[in-house]
């Protein structure tokens, strides 16, 4: 019988206090999550609309449902409006984070401006993420809410990360070879160079872009393998990706092609 793979269950953009929030998409994704059992639960950002505190308390009663020991939750841009950071602390704690769970090393930042819709990584973080990912591992993960790199489908593209560059070239120096973020709504994976940088959707709003429906994203760990699937809350997920940690050899599908 095969081991149990390592399992993430990454959720973003939920944006309690929209009229767009859909509280059944939210509470079918908590139940399907906690049916999946994972290791650790991401949560990259835009818990709130405007950040106000009766939001940040909204999103913490859903995220409370969640059943798993390890809940890694950062800051996006609509967070940190009206000073909303303060909540987000009071609420959920620190705004960078590092866990470390069977061979598995996640670091997560706070990519957010107050009152600013584009992010940033921050020089002052480059050597405290190769420090960081400098101690072994079989997978190394970045967590963050902006997008590294630009999405298809999202129209002019305004609010990347500003230092993505620097960022990116320090991720791939450390080893990293998964990023986790959030942001427009739009699901994607790309490959630039070792690395491996997966974009989830909006898990709980109607606030899509095009064709797109509510989502989030499962990432199992195998021995020698990663999977990444997009699953649909009420209905069945698709593997979007799949890459090997020792080889990097890696295959892509594009939505409804592999189950």
């Amino acid at each position: 019988m095969a081991a149990r793979p390592f399992t993430i269950a990454h959720i973003s953009d939920l944006h309690c206090g929209s009229p767009y929030f859909v509280p059944n998409l939210m509470d079918r994704a908590i139940i399907e999550i906690n049916d999946l059992e994972p290791d650790v639960v991401v949560v990259s950002g835009d818990l709130t609309t405007f950040g106000f505190r009766q939001e940040y308390l909204q999103a913490r009663a859903y995220l409370d449902r969640i059943d798993c020991p390890d809940v890694i939750v950062v800051p996006g841009n609509h967070d940190s409006r009206n000073v909303g950071y303060v909540h987000f602390e009071e609420l959920f704690g620190a705004r960078q984070q590092v866990l470390r769970r069977a061979d598995v090393c996640l670091l997560a930042v706070d990519s957010s401006e107050p009152d600013l819709d584009h992010g940033v990584v921050g020089r002052s973080r480059y050597p405290w993420i190769i420090k960081e990912f400098a101690v072994p591992a079989r997978l190394r993960i970045f967590v963050l809410h902006h997008h590294l790199l630009p999405i298809p489908g999202t129209g002019r593209e305004r609010n990347v990360v500003h230092d993505a560059g620097d960022a990116l070239e320090a991720l791939c120096a450390s080893g990293c070879r998964l990023v986790l973020s959030g942001h427009k709504h739009v699901p994607h994976a790309w490959r630039i160079e070792d690395l491996f940088v997966v974009n989830a959707g909006t898990v709980s709003t109607l606030r899509l872009r095009g064709k797109g429906r509510p989502c989030y994203n499962v990432v199992e760990v195998h021995d020698d393998r990663v999977e990444v699937h997009r699953a649909y809350p009420f209905h069945e997920r698709d593997r979007i990706l799949e890459f090997s940690l020792t080889t990097l050899d890696h295959r892509k599908w594009p939505p409804g092609a592999a189950r």
